[in-house]
């Protein structure tokens, strides 16, 4: 069984912590928000590097969800990429550690692998921390390369939840149910305790999405403007939620839509912050 490095911040105060695993492709595998664990964890994925990570906090760049057969073109070459990229299989450096401050902060720079799927060369730097009970995630994109970069970046957090027949906080009013590729209004609570695919909110205005995991608390979810869509996924008899802020739907690299563009030298600066509430 492989080794990963896991590094823990506490918050002592507030009895908050957060668990990550630079190695493991910078993924999250464990929150605690005044003493209650959100995420859902299958170790037997976590410690089997040939399996996608079920549970934590995957990252995806520079791509969320999947490309028309894993292939788009950029100037006339064909490229391959898998299913929400390759950051959340590679090892990230802790570039910073400091747990009087509760924050860890890693980065990601591009190398020959990655620009065999992605030609772009790019500086990624994100800082995870604990403060006052709320974990935060500040994200940083670095275009390094001499020409404009495409890219739409996500996170597939797994929160472990007591009911997926859920009743959002949300002022999106549509979304696109991936089982069928229909756009259906929000009513109700969306049920996704038998639900094989990702249902995709398509409207939201406000950047803040809320949901219970239990009968007496909520998460909240607030995030950077630049994440467009919010995604819901799950697997039947499994005890967890994907509540996924995305840039773009799949296969916009292909379509072109909703694709972030950051000009040579310049950077952008994005964040996500999830805090729990009592109901």
């Amino acid at each position: 069984m492989p080794h990963f490095s896991i590094y823990e911040v506490q918050e002592e105060k507030t009895n908050s912590w957060f668990k990550i695993s630079p190695e493991r492709g910078g993924i999250v595998t464990s929150i605690g928000l005044h003493g209650q664990e959100i995420l859902y964890l299958n170790e037997e994925t976590f410690y089997d590097e040939t399996s996608n990570v079920r549970g934590g906090i995957p990252i995806l760049f520079p791509i969320c969800d999947r490309l028309e057969n894993n292939q788009y073109q950029i100037d006339n070459e064909i490229f391959t990429m898998k299913n929400h990229g390759f950051a959340r299989n590679m090892p990230w450096t802790v570039k910073s550690l400091d747990k009087t401050n509760k924050f860890i902060t890693l980065e990601l720079i591009s190398n020959e692998d990655t620009y065999s799927q992605y030609p772009f060369h790019f500086h990624l730097i994100f800082t995870f921390e604990i403060c006052e009970g709320e974990f935060i995630m500040h994200q940083s994109y670095k275009n390094i390369s001499g020409k404009m970069m495409p890219f739409y970046a996500g996170f597939h957090p797994y929160f472990k939840v007591e009911n997926k027949d859920i009743g959002l906080i949300t002022d999106a009013k549509k979304y696109l149910d991936v089982n069928d590729n229909k756009v259906k209004e929000i009513d109700s609570n969306l049920d996704l305790t038998e639900t094989q695919e990702a249902l995709i909110l398509l409207d939201t205005k406000e950047p803040k999405i809320m949901f219970p995991i239990n009968p007496k608390q909520s998460l909240v979810l607030k995030y950077s403007r630049e994440f467009n869509y919010m995604t819901l996924w799950s697997e039947p008899e499994k005890e967890f939620l994907c509540v996924e802020p995305w840039m773009a739907k799949p296969n916009s690299l292909n379509t072109k839509e909703d694709i972030q563009y950051i000009k040579p030298g310049e950077i952008l600066h994005t964040f996500l912050t999830i805090s729990l509430k009592e109901r």
